[in-house]
This record gives structure tokens, C-alpha cells and sequence, in this order.
């Protein structure tokens, strides 16, 4: 069941917009997240839980979307995502892994729940700790867009020294060649 929840937890970036997501649905995710593995049981990550219409529309002029579409400047009005989870730390609290762990763990309870997300770290994170009001002694270690999915994405396998780029095709498919098994090996 994990394995089939990995392979649906993709970086989708087009969403059903008008699908709302409520403050609850987030907390609840955060919930499952905050019951990670944290280094050394610091526990330094916080979260902005971001569901309102005009604070996302903000949150989302902070965000950079696919960095292989270059043609791409993210989702259009309408497929946007349906609510955000900002993950901060202290300045100085050392979290190692603690914000990849936990990421994970949210999208896939997400994915669990027919959400879909995507994990993002093209974030200006300056503007965005403006936009959310972010104290001086915290900083934005990522960004998750969620919402329910308006895409298809397809995982292909791709030979050894292959191209890793994602990409779409001519029907907005979104394709994301993957190594294979025997080839990850060592």
C-alpha cells in the first residue's frame, strides 16, 4: 500500500481550484506529519496554514513552479492550488532531514485523503515571510501547495545516463522519466 501511494504522491502543480480545502483538513495533515522522526526529538519545524482566497493568491506570487517547463510560469487562475502548508524553523535550529521527512509523510497523507501536492523549495522566501508575517528569528525552509489534482502524471523508466527532465506533451500530460531499479544499485 506504501508503494502504491509513493507512486501517486507526484509534484502536481494544476488543481481542481474551486475543490476547497478547510483549516481542519490542514491541521489534520500537519497532525500526521508532526508524528515523524525528528533529529535528536528537536521537533524545530512550524507551520502557516494557508486556506484563505486572498492570502493564497499571495502565497502563490511567492512560489517558482517547474523549473524544466521554461515555457511555463505556473498554474493559471483556476487550477491553482487550494491551499498551502509553509514550513519554518528558527534561524539556528538545526533540522537536518526533519523538513524532507516530514514533507513526505503530509503528501502522503494527502494523497491518502485524493489530495495531491507538490513539495516546493523555489520559494522567495523574503516576500513570502512578509506576506505571512513571519518574526525576525524564524526562516521559510519550504513551501507545499495542495489540492485535488487536474493532471496526469505519468512515470516512465529511463535507460542508465538518460535524461532526467520532466516534461509534458502535446496533451499537457506530464511525464517524469525515473531510474530504474537495477540501475540505482550499487
Amino acid at each position: 500500500m506504501i508503494k502504491e501511494l509513493a507512486k501517486k504522491n507526484r509534484s502536481y502543480r494544476r488543481f481542481y481550484e474551486n475543490k476547497k480545502i478547510t483549516e481542519d483538513e490542514l491541521k489534520e495533515l500537519v497532525d500526521t506529519g508532526r508524528n515523524t522522526p525528528s533529529a535528536a526529538n528537536r521537533q524545530p519545524v512550524r507551520y502557516k496554514l494557508v486556506c484563505d482566497e486572498v492570502m493564497k493568491e499571495k502565497v502563490f506570487e511567492c512560489l517558482g513552479w517547474a523549473g524544466y517547463l521554461k515555457d511555463w510560469a505556473g498554474p493559471v487562475k483556476g487550477e491553482r492550488p487550494s491551499a498551502y502548508i509553509i514550513m519554518a524553523t528558527d534561524k539556528n535550529a538545526k533540522a537536518e532531514c526533519d523538513e524532507g521527512i516530514i514533507g513526505q509523510t503530509i503528501l502522503l497523507a494527502a494523497v491518502e485523503k485524493g489530495m495531491g501536492g507538490c513539495f516546493l523549495g523555489n520559494v522567495n522566501r523574503a516576500k513570502l515571510a512578509g506576506v505571512i508575517g513571519l518574526s525576525d528569528d524564524m526562516k521559510i525552509d519550504y513551501c507545499i501547495a495542495l489540492g485535488y489534482p487536474k493532471e496526469e502524471v505519468v512515470l516512465e523508466d529511463i535507460p542508465a545516463g538518460g535524461d532526467i527532465k520532466y516534461y509534458r506533451d502535446a496533451n499537457q500530460v506530464h511525464h517524469v522519466p525515473k531510474i530504474k531499479l537495477d540501475d540505482l544499485i550499487l
